[in-house]
């Protein structure tokens, strides 16, 4: 069966940059959340689960304006669709993710697209910049996934 151009519908939470519409996995273009299992460090030193928290995130996020659509763009290197998502609202999810720091611009993939909603998260220190954490490609790699 080939791949839609774009898919439509109720999204479910895989992980916080990972949804799925119609039964199709879709990972955000050029973002990259904090992993499920991984773990961060608020203001106060305190660990807590930052990719359950971004995941959640995304889940209120989405569950505030429905449907999701999501324009497929390719297939990532685990076969999974990779797609430009916004809410029925218009409001552009990757970025949202970025801005309130829930997920990190992945400039390998995004060309730098979602630099200034990362800075502007950095400087007011919402999401993982409250504390200290790994990238999730870093967290990745050191915990051979």
């Amino acid at each position: 069966m080939a791949d839609p151009a774009s898919i439509t519908g109720r999204a479910s939470i895989v992980d916080g940059d990972t949804i799925e519409i119609q039964g199709r996995r879709i990972r955000l273009n050029g973002v990259d959340a904090p992993e499920t299992r991984q773990l961060c460090r608020d203001e106060k030193g305190a660990t807590y689960r930052c990719g359950k928290t971004s995941a959640d995130a995304l889940d209120t996020f989405l569950a505030s304006s429905r449907p999701t659509t999501c324009r497929i763009l390719r297939h990532d290197r685990y076969r999974r669709l990779v797609g430009s998502c916004t809410r029925a609202d218009g409001a552009e999810v990757a970025a949202w993710m970025v801005r309130n720091g829930h997920a990190l611009d992945w400039p390998q993939y995004s060309r730098g697209a979602y630099a200034a909603e990362e800075a502007a998260a950095k400087k007011n220190r919402i999401g993982v910049w409250r504390g200290a954490f790994d990238p999730p490609w870093q967290w990745r790699k050191r915990s051979h996934r």
